[in-house]
This record gives structure tokens, sequence and C-alpha cells, in this order.
């Protein structure tokens, strides 16, 4: 009888995995579309000779992650399901802009009081991503 206990168990893990891998997926979905919507107009409005689209993005993405955030933290209560959190966070701001995620992050090291890691963090993650956008590309250069 235990092991048919375990199974059921495992099984339920898997469905609830499932579920809520689902909707960050449809969340992504939704959120991938609309920076798509805004990388198409925001050359027709502004021109091409500043990324407005992707500045927009990252600054309206990260505005959402802070109400978001800050609505399940101070407002919602226990009861919001943590399915709701995946997809509005992790699928649809995720899929959005990820810049999001990565203000949300800082700030919160920040508001914790851990000034340094949070400099760090923000440094690192700018450097370091720009280093390595750099390397591909050269890497894909040499190899052509």
């Amino acid at each position: 009888m235990r092991r048919i206990s375990f199974v059921q168990g495992a099984s339920a893990l898997y469905s609830t995995a499932m579920i809520s891998t689902a909707l960050v997926f449809l969340g992504a979905g939704i959120g991938g579309a609309l920076r798509h919507g805004i990388n198409l107009v925001s050359p027709r409005w502004f021109g091409m000779g500043f990324p407005y689209g992707t500045m927009a993005i990252n600054i309206i993405g990260s505005a959402l992650m802070g109400l978001v955030a800050g609505w399940f933290a101070f407002r919602a209560g226990e009861g919001v399901p943590q399915d709701l959190r995946l997809f509005l966070t992790t699928g649809i701001l995720g899929g959005f802009t990820t810049f999001s995620a990565f203000s949300l992050d800082a700030a919160l090291l920040w508001e914790r009081g851990e000034t340094m890691l949070a400099a760090t963090y923000v440094i690192g993650s700018v450097v370091l991503s720009l280093a390595a956008l750099v390397g591909g590309l050269a890497m894909m250069r040499s190899m052509s």
C-alpha cells in the first residue's frame, strides 16, 4: 500500500508541475507577442536611430513587475494561487522582458540592506551580459 501512495503522490506532483509549466508557457507567449507588437510599432513612431521600443519594454515591464509583486506582497493576501503568480510574473512579464525580473531582484537586494550585493548584481549582470554578447558575436564572426 505504501508504494501506491508514493506513486499517487508523484503523479500529483507531476500534474501540478505540468500545469504550472503550461501556465508559464502560455503567459510567456502573451508577453512575447506584446513585446513583438511594441517592437513593430516603435520604429514607425520614433524612428530607427535609438532602441526606443526595447527601452520602453524594459521600463514598462519593470513598472508592471513592481505593481504585480507589490500587489502580491502587500494587497493580495495568502489566498492568491501560486499559479496566478507564475502566470503573471514568470509568464507574461518574463515573456515581455526579463529586465523586469532583473529589476525586481536588484530592488529586493537593496531593500534587504544588501547594498554591495545589489551593486555587484547590477554591475556584474550588465557588464558580463554585454561581454558575453560581444564574445558570442566575435565567435560567430570568426567562424564565417
